[in-house]
């Protein structure tokens, strides 16, 4: 039944949005035992861990529009796909979102950035433009790379989402100071909506380099692959050969 592979995905995408944002806003500099930028490196990672041993048998787990559009790319789901994925992790990202804005008004503090992604002025260590871009798109073309090879046929089985849990956590580590770290437009997207300005202007590099990062990650990887012929499969087959 699709509605559950939908589901799955809305769930998994709140999670992401609300740990991952949540551990920024909440806890990252929190007086005297706050988790500093490591820590929130953890978070992400941990909330793609989590979700992808808990419902990755579901949907696959990828919580990501530039991950559906790599999976696409690489021939792994077939095109009717894509726009349902995208829309159910862009609404689990928004009600994240939604939640964290609640909790972090809470005790009458403002939102401030809410962990929304920048470059320029907006940039956590004021990096330019050109350095977001090439950020977002290197950082998230791996990513995608590290997700279809741990997913692959030919993998060790159970251990994919450990790879990806630790390659997001990796990507953080490096990213953050540069961007926050999107390689997710839902991610950037959700935040975005509730800081508006800037961050709406801004919020373009985070749609269209994650997505291309990712979509030719998912060509590279039918090279590697070496396949003679593109054969979709079915989530279920693909979420199968996860063994998540």
């Amino acid at each position: 039944m699709q509605v559950k592979i939908y589901l799955a995905e809305f769930i998994g995408t709140f999670w992401l949005v609300f740990c991952g944002c949540g551990s920024a806003m909440l806890a990252a500099a929190f007086p005297g035992v706050g988790i500093g930028l490591v820590g929130v490196s953890f978070a992400f990672g941990l909330t793609v861990l989590t979700i992808a041993y808990s419902l990755g048998h579901v949907s696959g787990a990828h919580l990501n529009p530039a991950v559906t559009i790599g999976f696409w790319a690489s021939g792994s789901i077939g095109a009717d796909k894509v726009l349902p994925y995208i829309a159910s992790q862009i609404a689990g990202a928004i009600l994240g979102a939604a939640v964290l804005y609640i909790i972090v008004t809470g005790n009458g503090s403002a939102i401030g950035d809410f962990a929304a992604n920048g470059y320029g002025e907006h940039s956590p260590g004021k990096y330019n433009m050109l350095a977001g871009i090439v950020t977002e798109f290197v950082m998230t073309f791996m990513f995608m790379l590290i997700i279809l090879g741990s997913t692959y046929e030919k993998a060790p089985a159970g251990f994919a989402g450990i790879a990806i849990g630790l390659g997001l956590t990796l990507i953080h580590l490096v990213s953050i100071p540069v961007t926050n770290t999107s390689v997710n437009p839902a991610r950037s997207i959700s935040q975005a909506i509730f800081v508006g300005g800037w961050a709406l202007s801004q919020l373009w590099l985070f749609i269209i380099f994650p997505i291309a990062g990712a979509a030719l990650a998912g060509v590279i990887a039918r090279i590697i692959r070496k396949e003679k012929t593109v054969s979709i499969v079915s989530v279920d087959k693909m979420a199968a050969e996860v063994q998540l």
